[in-house]
């Protein structure tokens, strides 16, 4: 994949004529690398990003010259969901790097289906260590081996090949299934945010009364006597 990037002059709020000609402000970076300011077409990024995601590989071309980059970091408009700035580090094909590859999970977990349970998707990515050009585009993790309540899935189940390295412990939980909450249960969480909602109350109310009684002793203490002035001597 390939995207064409231009060096650019302008920064801060100069750059809102450049998002009007639809063009995305960029930034490239990386080990031992002068940063670079540069321009990106929004609409080649977002082809280019939908293919890629934020761990696979891209060329970018920087005045004909070829870099090998990953998109670090896109900045999307949280309404319009537009691409606002992004940036670019690029990496040497022949150096390893540790990167967080997200978790895909497919497939219907038929403890959920059938036996009401939860699935609890307890990992959404996971650190790999890989040359550049075999980073994965993400894990994936099938749920139709969870049949019963209690089922995990951890990652030394998972049967993947490629030339990289997981850097987590391999009995890390991926996903589980957890018994449904019934109502009984629901009951008993209920009366116990009562009990303790009373108890804060009462707690409240003790402070309450201690404070009062505290301003009422001050109250009834008579006040110390200024002692009397010896009367003058007569002339």
């Amino acid at each position: 994949m390939e995207l064409i990037a231009q060096k650019r002059e302008i920064f801060g709020r100069a750059v809102k004529p450049l998002r009007a000609k639809g063009f995305v402000p960029a930034e490239l970076y990386g080990r031992g690398l002068e940063n670079l300011h540069l321009a990106v077409s929004k609409k080649e990024l977002s082809k280019v990003f939908k293919q890629a995601g934020e761990n696979g590989m891209v060329t970018l071309l920087v005045d004909q010259e070829k870099r090998p980059v990953l998109i670090h970091d896109l900045q999307l408009d949280p309404v319009t969901d537009e691409a606002l700035s992004v940036d670019f580090y690029q990496v040497r094909l022949d150096e390893k790097i540790k990167i967080k590859v997200p978790v895909e999970f497919i497939g219907v977990a038929s403890a959920v289906k059938d036996k009401s349970g939860i699935l609890v998707k307890a990992v959404q990515e996971v650190e790999v260590e890989a040359l550049p050009a075999d980073i994965p585009h993400s894990i994936p993790v099938n749920l139709e081996s969870l049949i019963d309540i209690g089922k995990s899935i951890r990652l030394k189940d998972l049967a993947i090949q490629g030339d990289f390295k997981f850097l987590i412990e391999p009995e890390t939980v991926l996903a589980t299934i957890t018994a449904p909450v019934t109502e009984e249960k629901e009951a008993e969480l209920a009366q116990a945010v009562d009990l303790s909602t009373v108890k804060v109350e009462s707690e409240e109310k003790k402070a309450d009364r201690d404070a009062k009684k505290a301003e009422e002793g001050v109250a009834k203490t008579p006040a110390a006597e200024t002692p009397a002035k010896p009367a003058k001597p007569a002339k």
